[in-house]
């Protein structure tokens, strides 16, 4: 059985990826409709902005945002001035670190959703007289429901697995901001080899568990697509 330690871990890791998708669901959700929908010049650089977090080392993410949050950064003077402190090395410092890193997993699953509504569905509720709020609320979104069921367990999955992204910005306090990850290093790194193998094994277990979840929530599109007519 985990040692209370290790369920602190384990609880504090469940909080961040909980919180974080979340989040991401709230802010992604908005960003990932403008990118399927717009036409705009500026969409390739916000999707690459977007996509960033996946192809850039988690330790070179988490170096830049120390600078920004830290004492002399700009991130970190605004939230001292307003008397919130400084965000490295505590929890909020860690949600806002996972957003950033989680962010594609969870903006690129609902844009996919959204780009696969046919538009004629769109136009017909436009021609009952269905605001754009209304038809994204009444349309989309139920039609992008198999795509925020990706995103979701994407987003919570991607966050529970994080290391140098926490590490950098949360550092190593228990209690506070040792998650599950920081604690099988721990365990590696003084030798707890059994210790490790228990936890590192749970993750094993969870991310089989995620990719099993995420296949039967596709699978049935993709029989209807390849069912003959």
């Amino acid at each position: 059985m985990p040692s209370p330690a290790e369920w602190a871990a384990i609880r504090l890791t469940a909080e961040l990826a909980a919180l974080t998708t979340l989040l991401l669901l709230i802010a992604g959700t908005p960003m990932a409709w403008w990118l399927a929908r717009t036409r705009s010049r500026a969409k390739p650089l916000l999707a690459a902005l977007v996509a960033m977090p996946l192809v850039l080392p988690p330790t070179v993410i988490g170096f830049y945002l120390l600078l920004l949050m830290g004492p002399q950064g700009p991130v970190g003077q605004l939230t001292q001035s307003l008397g919130l402190g400084r965000l490295p090395f505590t929890f909020a410092g860690l949600v806002v670190a996972s957003v950033i890193y989680s962010l594609p997993f969870v903006v690129q699953p609902l844009q996919q959703a959204f780009e696969a509504i046919p538009e004629r569905m769109l136009e017909a509720a436009a021609t009952l007289r269905a605001s754009p709020l209304d038809r994204f609320f009444s349309v989309a979104l139920p039609l992008a429901r198999p795509g925020f069921v990706t995103a979701s367990v994407l987003g919570f999955a991607h966050t529970v697995g994080e290391f140098g992204v926490v590490l950098m910005i949360g550092g190593n306090i228990p209690g506070r901001t040792r998650v599950l990850s920081v604690a099988i290093y721990d365990h590696v790194e003084a030798t707890e080899f059994d210790q490790a193998h228990r936890l590192a094994a749970g993750m094993v277990v969870f991310a089989l568990l995620v990719l099993v979840t995420l296949y039967v929530v596709n699978r049935p599109a993709r029989e209807r697509v390849e069912r003959p007519a």
